[in-house]
């Protein structure tokens, strides 16, 4: 196969591949399975996924990148190599190009760490661009444009926002907040309510299937399995949306503050810009309902989740990569 270059979302809970001409072609979990014996890698992805919480004590699954960046070097390098290995195919002619789109705050010695993986999984040349400006791309925002454009991209590990001008970011922050604090957050709060200890699976599943930023007009509700704590027994138990937004507040509050000292550091002629065109959002977590809301209320500026904002990211890695010589101020490091 001919195809030479790459473009991956490399997130705390999912990781995505994009290749040009074919779009995203692999959307799997960051999840490895390792032996605990002799440290092999046993499987990656969906397959990995499906064994959190249930594996025997020989057997670890675990998330090798942890708020957006390397948490385990010789595990992320495993799982981009099957990642590149699964989206080309087994033979190959050439080494590809890979572009891996990073927290915009990451600092010099993790984004050296995401080159040096990416070139351990087979990479001929590892090109590393900061996630708010791909996600902008991937929005189809024109970023080249003099004039602003505020984006909010919420993933697993972080959430990112910055306001863009000129192809390169003007003001920005970034806080290790998103879906995978939710989660820990209510299952938390659901412990300590109702007694009730659950997994991180079903905290996922009821945040996406009742969960609300805003407390809802007419709550929705959902049956949970999970252990009594006082018992330790198997016990149901019936939960709202309003029981998720309570749970996750806090979160929520730190993702509204860094909205807001951005906005705070952006330049008065950018301001007006944003103010005309509003806060656009991308990334999974931007998915909980009424969360664009909540963003309006707080900051007073209209906002609108991006179409596909799941792979916003992604399409952004990839369209970059295919018009290296337009966004090459955007890019931070080639190897």
């Amino acid at each position: 196969m001919l195809i030479k270059k790459i473009g991956i979302d490399l997130g705390t809970t999912n990781s995505l591949v994009y290749l040009p001409k074919r779009g995203i072609v692999i959307n799997e979990p960051s999840v490895v399975a390792v032996s605990s014996v002799d440290r092999k890698i046993l499987a990656v992805g969906v397959e990995a996924k499906e064994m959190l919480g249930r594996t025997p004590d020989t057997i670890i699954a675990v998330r090798p990148m942890k708020d957006g960046v390397i948490a385990d070097y010789k595990t992320t390098a495993a799982m981009l190599r099957y990642f590149v290995n699964k989206a080309l195919g087994g033979v190959r002619l050439f080494r590809p190009e890979v572009m891996v789109a990073v927290p915009a705050g990451i600092t010099s010695v993790e984004r050296r760490a995401v080159i040096d993986a990416t070139i351990a999984a087979g990479a001929k040349a590892a090109y590393i661009i900061k996630e708010p400006i791909v996600a902008a791309i991937g929005a189809d925002i024109p970023i080249g444009s003099p004039s602003g454009h505020m984006i909010i991209d919420i993933g697993g590990g972080t959430s990112e926002m910055a306001v863009i001008s000129l192809g390169g970011i003007v003001s920005s922050t970034s806080v290790k907040i998103g879906g995978n604090r939710f989660d820990l957050a209510i299952a938390e709060y659901i412990r300590r309510k109702y007694n009730l200890a659950i997994g991180e699976r079903t905290a996922e599943r009821i945040k996406i299937e009742i969960g609300s930023a805003m407390y809802m007009a007419e709550p929705l509700s959902e049956e949970i399995r999970g252990r009594d704590t006082l018992t330790g027994l198997p016990r149901i138990l019936k939960v709202t949306s309003d029981d998720i937004t309570e749970a996750i507040q806090s979160e929520l509050e730190g993702i509204v503050q860094a909205v807001k000292e951005v906005l705070h550091k952006t330049p008065p002629e950018l301001s007006a810009d944003v103010i005309d065109k509003g806060i656009i959002m991308s990334g999974g977590s931007s998915l909980l309902r009424n969360f664009d809301q909540l963003i309006v209320k707080a900051t007073g500026v209209s906002a609108y989740v991006a179409d596909d904002a799941i792979f916003c990211v992604a399409k952004g890695t990839g369209i970059a990569l295919e018009n290296l010589e337009s966004y090459k101020r955007s890019i931070l490091s080639i190897k």
